[in-house]
């Protein structure tokens, strides 16, 4: 049984509860958690398996510790050989010209990285102007989106399904 990271960053605490539900819903495998702003390069390289879990701010800004840490270090990671999965918060109504965008300013570094991006969530259930984290030409995000702003109702399900589909995805079953 391999050990899977998920790498976190939260600034009111949400992402960090998202975090909490995903540690005590998974069943395939242990995870070790890790706030973004603790993280070293190395504690990146340590996983072949990676969850990543962040907000998205204002107008598009990463949540603030994932903002220094991706000014100071991200770009160096070495993701080839690596899996991740992305999961996103974002407020669809209120800043839906940057939709989670987070998801996407990270995932085009992972994939410029040699990193295999898994957990791709569908676009469709969402009203918002546009994302980063939408994959061009298709009708998916790079990673699970979350609205606790608007639809705080529908994470629990989204949640349950998008852990079902990672967990066959990164072949834990």
């Amino acid at each position: 049984m391999s050990k899977i990271a998920l790498i976190y960053g939260s600034d009111t605490g949400v992402t960090e509860e998202i975090a909490n539900e995903i540690v005590s819903d998974w069943t395939l495998t242990d995870i070790e958690v890790i706030e973004v702003l603790n993280a070293s390069k190395s504690d990146f390289e340590r996983f072949d398996k990676i969850i990543i879990g962040l907000s998205t701010w204002y107008y598009g800004d990463l949540q603030s510790d994932w903002e220094d840490y991706f000014d100071e270090e991200f770009h160096e990671i070495d993701f080839t050989g690596r899996t991740i999965a992305f999961f996103g918060l974002g407020d669809q109504y209120g800043y839906g010209e940057y939709f989670i965008d987070g998801v996407g300013i990270l995932a085009e570094v992972v994939r410029k990285n040699g990193g295999k991006i898994i957990g791709k969530w569908s676009t469709k259930d969402y009203d918002y102007e546009k994302s980063k984290a939408k994959i061009e030409g298709e009708e998916l995000f790079y990673g699970l989106a979350l609205d606790e702003d608007n639809e705080p109702e529908k994470t629990p399900e989204r949640l349950k399904q998008w852990l079902s589909q990672i967990e066959e995805e990164f072949e834990l079953k």
